[in-house]
Formats: structure tokens, sequence, C-alpha cells
């Protein structure tokens, strides 16, 4: 069973997403900000990190880059507003593999996990 980081400030829709990834099958973490997800990735070792873009204390951005620095390999797709397309570009250019657009599609959450631990 693949474990998902699962990576938002807004309590909502991360509780939306870990119950969505719980109900497909999923093992689910949880951290609200950018520096909490770069901590519980260096202790947990997921298969796979949904991170938001807009966070307080460290944004996804800078998470995404320490994560990558920590482990080349990380799967990481980001999670972003319409509106962010620079800052989703950097991303992929960082190393994020893909990016789902909130308010989320349950179906592309579930699409974009599957590629990230397939």
């Amino acid at each position: 069973m693949a474990r998902v980081l699962v990576v938002d400030d807004a309590i909502f829709a991360r509780m939306r997403c870990a119950r969505l990834l719980t109900d497909n099958g999923y093992e689910v973490d949880e951290a609200s900000n950018g520096a909490e997800a770069l901590a519980k990735y260096k202790q947990q070792k997921p298969d796979a990190v949904l991170l938001d873009i807009t966070m307080p204390d460290m944004d996804g951005l800078a998470a995404l880059k320490q994560i990558i620095s920590h482990d080349p390999d990380a799967r990481v797709a980001m999670v972003s507003a319409m509106g962010q397309k620079s800052m989703v570009v950097e991303a992929l250019e960082v190393g994020a593999k893909d990016f789902v657009v909130k308010p989320f599609d349950a179906a592309r959450v579930l699409q974009a996990v599957q590629k990230l631990v397939s």
C-alpha cells in the first residue's frame, strides 16, 4: 500500500484530499506547511507527496527544493490555484512530476497519485 503525504495549510482541503486517498486504499500522512512537510518527508519517506504551493512558514516551492535536495528521486505533485502558472512551471523545472489545480477534481487527484506511485 502506497503512503502519500498531503500538504496544505487549508485544513478542509487537506482533510478532503486525505479522505479521498484513504478511501482508495492509500496510507495518508498530513502536514500543514512546508517546514512540517520536509520534516515528515525525512522521517517517513512517503511514496508520493501532494504539495500545495501557497502556504505560510515555508511555501511549497521552497519545500519542494529542499525535498528534492534531500531525495532527488522524490515523487511530488504540486497543488495550485488557477493563476499560479509560473510557479507551477518553476516547480516542474525543479523536479515536481505533476500538478493538480485547486479546487481539485477527485479523479484528477487519483490520476496524479497513481502516476507518482507507479
